[in-house]
């Protein structure tokens, strides 16, 4: 079966690939697997060397990347290059903390000498979404292998171009021929490969439907996952918030990549009086947002990565409206070709609405009104997911209790939006997954943490 990649902006096929046979996926697991137990011998500086010049490779290729982005999902020019940066950034980080996060740790105990030692397990089978489609990746690569695991990916099918270029990266970088791959293939053979003894461990970033799918999947072959999942990140805006910086912050989360992001704004809480005021900074700052062709620089709107994806917001937006939200600006499919859709805010969001029970997965700013603080801090946790969370106050001390004790979620900001750090863990809660990338936490995922004592 073929597969094909769609230019988002004009809705023309870029390119067809063929899937994989179960032979050649095995034969690649059997290629991935040798060159795993030959760089698990490397030590911390022979790896961080190939990492490095990795990191080199895709800042030299970061506006060949950034139109492979632009081409296969929509990114804009921009997004795409800060994308890549990202990705050198964090292949750097891992080349220089690697071996201290994964140092032994020593433990006083009775045996004259007890440690934990953290080796690597073998092959990591990673599932990736088209939103990110070089950070998503790389995000669990760098730290996968400079812990000296090997790895797999099976990419969403419109990033198929992207993750072939990944591939080539990786061997340009010197590392081993076969320690980093790629599969085409299905959705229904990815649980093949998971079900493979070679595949050691599997990691997913997408849907909580997929994710339900996939910890299914591994759990039956009792191997480690880690899921991160889908979001409807809450962002709560008190009535003593600086507005220009909660609007501006809550604008740039809500607008990346045409608010296809885990991460995004999803629902903005207001509290109080300062309502109105609020949603005449949201106006202003949403029309810096200009859709249009991703390939052109001045463009900061792209259009949304697939006509489905697209068609879905806007039943989303639809439904709300029909519930009783109120659309300020937006909300209409441009009668032009690709799968645009404009920058939208609807208010008067309540519970039961798509906008306020659903993730949507666009350009959507939906917008809550809280009567106080402690009513806030209910509508956040009135969710089923549990990924990013932001807090905006003056108080600092009193926004830090509600991050730190009463929101539940794996990330919490103050006074900005949420982004993910390679120096620090990422990951969520409920149906927002669980487990933890980057940092420590991330590179320790999938090793082997191992006990040893000495009489």
């Amino acid at each position: 079966m073929a597969i094909e990649t769609v230019n988002p902006a004009t809705g023309k096929i870029i390119q067809k690939y063929t899937e994989m046979t179960d032979r050649e996926v095995a034969e690649i697991i059997d290629s991935t697997h040798a060159d795993f137990l030959k760089w698990r011998e490397f030590d911390f500086d022979k790896r961080a060397t190939c990492m490095l010049k990795l990191a080199d490779i895709l800042k030299q290729r970061k506006d060949e990347y950034a139109i492979l982005m632009a081409n296969e999902m929509g990114k804009p020019l921009s997004q795409g290059k800060a994308e890549v940066e990202k990705c050198a950034i964090t292949c750097e980080h891992y080349a220089k903390n690697a071996a201290a996060y994964l140092e032994p740790r020593m433990i006083k105990t009775e045996m004259s000498k007890s440690y934990v030692t953290y080796q690597p397990l073998g092959i990591v089978f990673a599932i990736m979404p088209w939103n990110f489609p070089f950070w998503q990746v790389f995000r669990f690569a760098a730290p996968t292998i400079m812990a000296g695991n090997g790895a797999l990916l099976k990419h969403a099918p419109i990033s198929t171009g992207t993750a072939l270029a990944i591939e080539k990266i990786f061997r340009d970088a010197g590392f081993l021929e076969n320690l980093f791959r790629t599969l085409i293939i299905s959705e229904d053979d990815a649980s093949i490969v998971i079900a493979h003894p070679k595949v050691k461990a599997v990691t997913l970033t997408g849907s909580t439907r997929a994710g339900k799918s996939v910890g299914s999947e591994a759990a039956k072959e009792l191997k480690k996952t880690v899921l991160e999942l889908g979001g409807c990140d809450p962002y709560i805006i008190l009535e003593d918030a600086d507005l220009e910086l909660a609007t501006e912050a809550c604008v740039i989360s809500r607008m990346n990549n045409a608010g296809q992001s885990c991460i995004a704004a999803k629902r903005l809480i207001v509290v109080g009086s300062i309502q109105e005021k609020f949603l005449n900074l949201i106006q202003e700052k949403i029309k810096k947002y200009t859709i249009g062709n991703p390939l052109d620089e001045k463009i900061n709107c792209g259009p949304m990565a697939r006509r489905d994806l697209r068609d879905k917001v806007h039943e989303q937006v639809q439904i709300s409206i029909e519930q009783g939200a109120k659309l300020i600006t937006g909300g209409k499919v441009p009668a032009q070709d690709g799968f645009y859709y404009p920058p939208t805010i609807i208010v008067n969001v309540k519970k039961g609405m798509p906008a306020y029970d659903e993730e949507i997965f666009g350009p959507v700013i939906a917008i809550i009104n809280a009567k106080d603080e402690e009513q806030a801090i209910t509508i956040a946790n009135d969710t089923s997911y549990g990924l990013g969370a932001a807090i905006f106050t003056k108080d600092i001390k009193r926004g830090e209790k509600i991050a730190a004790e009463r929101i539940q979620s794996g990330t919490c900001a103050i006074n900005t939006f949420v982004a993910s750090d390679p120096r620090l863990p990422f990951g969520g809660i409920k149906n927002s997954g669980y487990g933890r990338e980057l940092s420590a936490e991330g590179i320790r995922s999938f090793v082997n943490v191992k006990t040893i004592n000495i009489k």
